[in-house]
């Protein structure tokens, strides 16, 4: 039997951007992805704490160190700026193996978006 398994989580992060014209998805500082083993193109589900939106949609990466998160295209109306946000990835792995597998979870300051 398999099962679908939280496999990275980036927990409370600000919105500081939003593109309604671009052609969809969530830019991630790079940084942010690499601490929480995310990889582009990864599809992702946020949750949105602020107005209880969620949504998926995939992962683009942004430039390291800025710690910018930009929903894009029609995700972009789901938030607005400065809105703090989850993002969760998942994995599907057998279930003997979900029993042991310990997902990277990451806690950014919420002001900056650089992990502390």
């Amino acid at each position: 039997m398999f099962i679908e398994v939280c496999k990275s989580k980036i927990h409370r992060v600000k919105v500081t951007g939003a593109d309604l014209q671009y052609v969809g998805s969530i830019t991630i500082d790079e940084a942010l992805m690499n601490a929480a083993n995310l990889i582009e193109n990864e599809k992702v589900q946020v949750v949105d704490i602020n107005n209880g939106e969620r949504f998926e949609t995939y992962v683009i990466r942004g430039e390291r160190g800025k710690g910018e998160i930009i929903l894009n295209g029609p995700a972009s109306r789901k938030v607005a700026v400065g809105d703090i946000i989850i993002i969760v990835s998942y994995a599907t792995m057998d279930f003997e193996e979900a029993k042991t597998f310990k997902p990277r979870i990451i806690f950014p300051d919420t002001e900056t978006n650089i992990l502390v």
